[in-house]
């Protein structure tokens, strides 16, 4: 099966900054989480698969095309989803909708209609009048308007409260029950991802930690808490995030199965949840035992 989105040896370079050797890849009918922390190269390389700012070394497929040979039959079958929202304030979702709709060549105004009244949207009322949650179901009823196969995402539900976040996130379930769509969503609120995604990426310092499905995620990592002698047992390789103290360590483990084999019963396993795992992966980077 062809990816719906690769990435080779992504390499993007600015000054003080470096995106390099991004590679990862997210197949039809899934939702890929991207997360790291602010600063990490989550937006520049959302940037990149987007053609908005161009690569310095590395090949990007959208679709099986070359994003930058097929950069327009590439959009037509993209969707969009900001932080902020890029639409004229100052209009209606009814004229906006009227200035968008003639990019699309399959654009669809019974769809529209369709996601319109699911997501209660007033067509009268000017974009400027909507809340943060509204403009959001409003780029989504977009995107699939013109039945956009690739749906990317920035930070979409920042800023929302619990209850929107949560409708939200229900809409992309629907939305992914059509196999030859995809998600790729980048966010750092995490407990969003543990829901809803089926692979995470994370990223740091511009460089790719894992690119993994969240099943390989929960088989391969786990929280470790035990005595301090257990480090010393041939365990502390194994470690990442380690936090020491006079009573004992915690951490996160990275090959669980190896690290129950040396503990035994000396140590408490535990389930991590995706901020876990992020966090103490982060920490524990310089260890040089992560990969894509």
């Amino acid at each position: 099966m062809t990816a719906i989105l690769e990435l080779k040896d992504v390499t993007k370079r600015y000054t003080g900054f470096a995106l390099e050797g991004v590679s990862f890849s997210l197949e039809p009918g899934y939702i890929m989480g991207f997360i790291g922390p602010n600063g990490a190269g989550k937006t520049t390389t959302i940037k990149l698969i987007m053609n908005l700012i161009r690569l310095d070394a590395g090949v990007i497929k959208v679709f099986g095309l070359d994003s930058r040979k097929h950069e327009q039959e590439i959009k037509q079958r993209i969707g969009f989803v900001y932080d902020e929202s890029h639409f004229y304030e100052n209009l209606t979702i009814a004229e906006m909708s009227r200035l968008i709709a003639p990019f699309y060549r399959s654009w669809d105004w019974q769809v529209y209609k369709k996601y319109v009244d699911l997501f209660g949207l007033p067509e009268r009322k000017k974009l400027a009048q909507f809340s943060r949650g509204m403009k959001m179901k409003y780029a989504l009823a977009v995107a699939l308007s013109h039945g956009a196969e690739l749906l990317i995402m920035d930070e979409p539900t920042s800023g929302l409260d619990p209850l929107v976040r949560s409708e939200f996130l229900d809409i992309l379930r629907e939305v992914i029950q059509d196999e030859r769509r995809s998600v790729l969503l980048s966010s750092h609120i995490t407990s969003d991802l543990d829901q809803i995604a089926d692979y995470v990426t994370l990223i740091n310092g511009g460089r790719i930690i894992f690119s993994k499905s969240k099943e390989e995620l929960w088989e391969e990592y786990a929280l470790i808490k035990g005595e301090k002698s257990l480090l010393d047992s041939g365990l502390r390789p194994y470690v990442v995030g380690l936090k020491e103290s006079q009573f004992g360590f915690e951490g996160l483990v990275i090959n669980k199965e190896e690290a129950q084999r040396i503990a035994g019963s000396r140590a408490v396993f535990e389930r991590p949840n995706l901020e876990e795992i992020m966090l103490h992966c982060i920490r524990g980077k310089g260890n040089g035992r992560f990969g894509a």
